[in-house]
C-alpha cells in the first residue's frame, strides 16, 4: 500500500470539494501491481466512515422513526436525527466531501489504466475500468439519496449533482453546474452496464466475491438504481438475471447468490456468504473508526457508544408485522436493564469488525416483487419472493394473499423496514415513494414538499463552485 499512500496522502487541499492529486501518473500506472494498488485504494475510498465504514448508512436510518437518540453528540449525527443540518453541518461538509474525494479518485483511475495499455491485459485493464465506474456509479447514487430530490418527483427534473467525470489534479476545474437529477442517474446507469459488461463473472473466492465488484453485483445495484426511479420493468428485466423463476430463488449465472437459511450467518463471521453480493470489510489494522461502525452508534457499551436506540413505541418493532415470539429477527433486539433496547444486528466487539452490507440477495428479492406488484405482473412469483425473505426468519409468518395491490405494498416495505434495519435504507425507501419522514419523540415529521426533506449543499461546495446553486 506505499504506493497509494503515496499517491493519495492526506493534507489540507483534501477538504476542498474536487481535491488535488499529487502524484506522477507514469510510476503510479507502471506495473500490473502498482496499478492494482491503486484499484485498492478505491475501495479503501469507499469504505471510509464518512461513506460506507458506516456513517452513510447510520445517516440514511436515523432520518426516519427507527431510532432514537440517546447522547445528544453533535458529532454523531444529532442534526441529522433532528433535520437541523445547515450547510455548514459536518455530516452534511464531510459527506460531500468523501464521496466526491472517491468519485475523483475513480475517475484518475479510469484515465490512468485508458492511458497505459501496455501494462495489462485488455480483459483485465477493462475489469478493473469497470469495478472504478461501479464504485463511481454507487457513491452518484449515494449522494443523490441525501443532496437532491427524488426522481418520483418530477421524473428527474430537478436540480441534482455536478458531474465529474474528468481526474481534477488542481482547482482549476472547479465550478461546474448541476446536472439534473436524471442525467446523473442516466450516468449511474451507465456506468453499471459498463460493469455488467465488462466485470468477472465472479472474483475466485468468497471473500472475494463479498469485498470486490463483479458481474452480479452491478446488476444487483441496478435493480435498486431502477426502483428509485419507478421504473418497474427494467427492475423486473435485471432481477431476472439473477433471479430463478421459482423457488428457492438463486443466481444461476456468476456468483451463486441464494438467501441463507439463517439471516444471522450474513452477520456472522466470516460474512462471506452468497447472499452478500457487496460488503465493506474490516479488520484489526483496518477499522472504520469507533464514531463511525455501526456497531458504535447502535450498540450499548462496551461494544458500542449506542448513540441510537430502538424506537420500541413507533419503530418496526412496534409493528404488527413483527412478531417477537416467532420471528427470529427478536434476536437483533438488545435489551439493557432499567434502559433502553438496542439494535444488536453488528456486534463485533469494540473495535467494531463487522462487515458493513451494501447490498444483499435478500434486497434484490425484495426489489423484484415490489416491481412485479406495481406493475401487474406475476404476483404469484411476487408473494412467493416476499415470503422467501419473510419466512426464512418467520416460518410461520408467511402470507397466504394479500387483499390488494395497495396491501401487497405495504407488507413489502413493511418487510424491508425490518429486514434492513440499521443497512441504510430506510430514507430511500420514503423518498422514492414520496412519503413524509415520520416524526420521533420531540421530532417533527417532514412532508416531501419541506426544504428539509433533503440535506442542504455542502457549504465548501457552493463557496469553491461558483456555478454551484443550493437546494431551497
Amino acid at each position: 500500500m506505499g504506493v497509494v499512500a503515496a499517491s493519495f496522502s492526506c493534507n489540507e487541499d483534501l477538504l476542498n470539494p474536487i481535491p488535488k492529486t499529487t502524484f506522477s501518473e507514469a510510476v503510479v500506472f507502471n506495473t500490473p501491481e502498482r496499478i492494482e494498488q491503486v484499484l485498492d485504494g478505491l475501495y479503501a475510498n469507499l469504505k471510509t466512515g464518512q461513506m460506507y465504514g458506516g456513517r452513510l448508512l447510520v445517516y440514511n436510518d436515523i432520518r426516519a422513526e427507527e431510532f432514537l437518540n440517546r447522547t445528544t453528540n453533535g458529532v454523531t449525527g444529532l442534526a441529522t436525527w433532528q433535520h437541523t443540518v445547515l450547510s455548514s453541518t459536518n455530516e452534511v461538509q464531510d459527506l460531500w466531501s468523501a464521496g466526491y474525494l472517491a468519485i475523483n479518485r475513480a475517475n484518475v483511475f479510469i484515465k490512468g489504466v485508458n492511458e497505459h495499455p501496455e501494462v495489462l491485459e485488455a480483459s483485465v485493464a477493462q475489469n478493473y475500468i469497470a469495478q472504478a465506474r461501479v464504485i463511481r456509479g454507487l457513491v452518484y447514487f449515494s449522494l443523490l439519496q441525501l443532496y437532491a430530490r427524488p426522481y418520483a418527483e418530477n421524473n428527474g427534473a430537478s436540480p441534482g449533482l455536478p458531474l465529474r467525470l474528468l481526474p481534477e489534479l488542481s482547482d482549476e476545474n472547479n465550478d461546474l453546474a448541476r446536472s439534473s437529477v436524471a442525467e446523473v442517474y442516466a450516468q449511474i446507469l451507465e456506468d453499471l452496464n459498463f460493469g455488467e459488461q465488462n466485470l468477472a463473472l465472479e472474483n475466485g473466492s468468497a471473500y472475494l466475491n463479498t469485498t470486490r465488484i463483479h458481474r452480479n453485483t452491478a446488476i444487483a445495484l441496478k435493480t435498486r438504481v431502477y426502483l428509485a426511479m419507478g421504473d418497474y420493468a427494467n427492475v423486473i428485466t435485471e432481477s431476472n438475471k439473477i433471479v430463478s423463476e421459482r423457488a428457492p430463488f438463486t443466481a444461476s449465472a456468476g456468483v451463486a447468490h441464494a438467501l441463507q437459511s439463517n439471516v444471522d450467518n450474513v452477520f456472522s463471521e466470516p460474512y462471506t456468504t452468497t447472499e452478500s453480493i457487496f460488503s465493506m470489510p474490516f479488520t484489526e489494522n483496518n477499522l472504520p473508526g469507533t464514531q463511525n461502525g455501526l456497531g458504535s452508534y447502535y450498540n450499548p457499551g462496551p461494544n458500542g457508544i449506542g448513540d441510537y436506540y430502538l424506537n420500541m413505541e413507533e419503530g418496526i418493532f412496534a409493528q404488527p408485522v413483527f412478531d417477537a415470539a416467532s420471528d427470529d429477527r427478536a434476536g437483533w433486539i438488545y435489551p439493557t436493564e432499567g434502559g433502553p433496547e438496542y439494535l444488536y444486528k453488528f456486534p463485533r466487539g469494540t473495535q467494531h469488525l463487522d462487515y458493513v452490507p451494501v447490498i444483499r440477495y435478500a434486497e434484490v428479492l425484495l426489489n423484484l416483487s415490489e416491481a412485479l406488484v406495481r406493475s401487474g405482473g406475476d404476483q404469484g412469483r411476487a408473494l412467493a419472493l416476499l415470503n422467501a425473505v419473510r419466512t426464512r426468519s418467520n416460518p410461520a409468518g408467511g402470507y397466504a394473499a394479500l387483499a390488494s395491490t395497495a396491501a401487497f405494498v405495504d407488507a413489502i416495505l413493511m418487510e424491508r423496514r425490518l429486514e434492513f434495519i440499521g443497512e441504510g435504507l430506510r430514507n430511500f425507501d420514503l423518498m422514492r415513494t414520496l412519503q413524509p419522514i415520520p416524526g420521533k419523540a420531540n421530532v417533527q415529521k417532514v412532508e416531501p414538499s419541506s426544504a428539509n426533506y433533503i440535506w442542504p449543499i455542502s457549504a465548501r461546495e457552493l463557496l469553491y463552485n461558483s456555478l454551484m446553486t443550493p437546494n431551497n
